[in-house]
């Protein structure tokens, strides 16, 4: 073995040994022989047994991402090759081929690629990339991802990349913005679920669009017809599109970003959908306190999907408070009968924690729930049951009752 090899406490071990890919700074218990951070490197028990091999950088938390728990493996362009074939074939069982023109082909850990981020968007992949050892190989994955796309007659126009979280900072990499390859205007239209959308990869929040919500905006549509929909932190308006789509007597679509609400009109537009749906400029908050000291039961089928209230284990109280107060005044202003579809993008709001948050909502607007559906984030967000931090997103759709 020519790599340096990384010894680990026990601890660490049990960890990656249960499947966990991160062994962190305090875990390391000796290091033998010289590396350079992204080099890939030899993980080992302080009994000298193998564990894996994993990813490098001395400037992170993160000390080592482990990419392979194979002793035979050699990180050359056909390991990384084969790696991507994996992930495009699982997409294509899961999605079909119709979704598999609009998702996320690789989702970090989850895919054996720590730190990268890969959406596509039909001719255009939008990539992000967190993690150092990845960032000083991308050519050969971008490389092949577009060789095997090609393979199945997409190609692909141009790749751009998001690197503009400060993330890349703390891992001693430069922030930047650009395509890698080819050009274009920075925006791509896409169908989901039979609803067109303009797609801004360059301005729009993350790579542009929230895939991972893909069958969830579908779920709805089976309860919308003829309802009278409220669709909180609308953003671009997917909710509020499915809705109208799906027959909604009327639908009032709200967030606080005007730039958000201006696109979310012009997809209404596309749609032929900008005479059923109100847009209104607000923040969710004070809209439904406003809504609740009126005592206004306009709307008998409520969507909430804010953005991440918490990043951190240390705000997850204020975001608890958060989460119970739009939720509550949701349920105060439903009828009997009427639905709630609500939901949280934290991982660190586990589902567990999110539930408790539902239940003292419910109690305390003296409603019982009937639960409809509980879902998740689509399959192109895969989740390794031995890295939580790929489970992060829960939907439920209930009735009151």
């Amino acid at each position: 073995m020519d790599k340096a090899v990384f010894r680990i406490s026990q601890k660490a071990e049990l960890s990656c040994r249960s499947g966990h890919p991160w062994v962190y700074a305090d875990e390391i218990t000796s290091v033998d022989g010289e590396y350079e951070n992204g080099d890939v490197v030899a993980v080992k028990s302080g009994k000298d047994r193998f564990i894996g091999f994993g990813f490098v950088n001395d400037n992170s938390k993160i000390r080592i991402r482990i990419i392979s728990r194979n002793a035979n493996d050699k990180f050359d362009g056909a390991f990384f090759e084969r790696r991507v074939k994996y992930a495009i074939d699982y997409r294509l069982s899961v999605m079909g081929a119709d979704d598999f023109r609009c998702c996320r082909l690789i989702f970090g850990e989850a895919d054996g690629f720590p730190g990268l981020t890969v959406d596509r968007f039909e001719n255009v992949l939008v990539t992000e990339v967190l993690c150092l050892g990845i960032e000083q190989r991308k050519e050969i994955i971008y490389c092949a991802l577009v060789k095997t796309l090609a393979s199945l007659g997409a190609d692909i126009a141009a790749i751009y990349e998001r690197n503009d979280s400060q993330i890349r900072t703390l891992e001693g990499m430069e922030l930047h913005n650009g395509y890698y390859f080819g050009e274009g205007n920075g925006r791509v239209r896409i169908t989901e679920n039979g609803i067109v959308y303009d797609v801004d990869y360059i301005n729009g929040q993350k790579t542009g669009f929230f895939l991972d919500q893909k069958y969830n905006r579908a779920a709805i549509r089976k309860i919308a017809a003829g309802r009278r929909v409220l669709d909180c932190f609308t953003h671009t308006g997917a909710f509020a599109c499915n809705a109208a789509a799906a027959g909604a007597s009327f639908v009032t679509a709200v967030d606080v970003s005007k730039t958000a609400l201006d696109a979310a009109e012009k997809n209404a537009a596309l749609n032929g959908l900008g005479d059923k749906i109100e847009f209104v400029c607000a923040d969710v908050f004070e809209y439904l306190t406003a809504l609740c000291k009126e005592k206004k039961s306009d709307f008998d089928f409520i969507i909430l999907d804010p953005p991440a209230f918490t990043k951190s284990r240390d705000t997850i109280k204020d975001a608890m408070r958060g989460y119970k107060e739009i939720n509550l005044k949701a349920m105060r202003l439903l009828p009997r009968g009427g639905y709630l579809a609500t939901c949280s993008c934290s991982h660190f709001m586990r589902d567990s924690i999110f539930c408790q948050m539902i239940h003292a909502a419910a109690e305390d607007a003296g409603v019982s729930l009937r639960q409809i559906e509980a879902r998740q984030q689509s399959p192109d967000h895969p989740i390794l049951w031995n890295v939580p931090e790929t489970d992060y997103l829960k939907f439920y759709i209930f009735q009151i009752v």
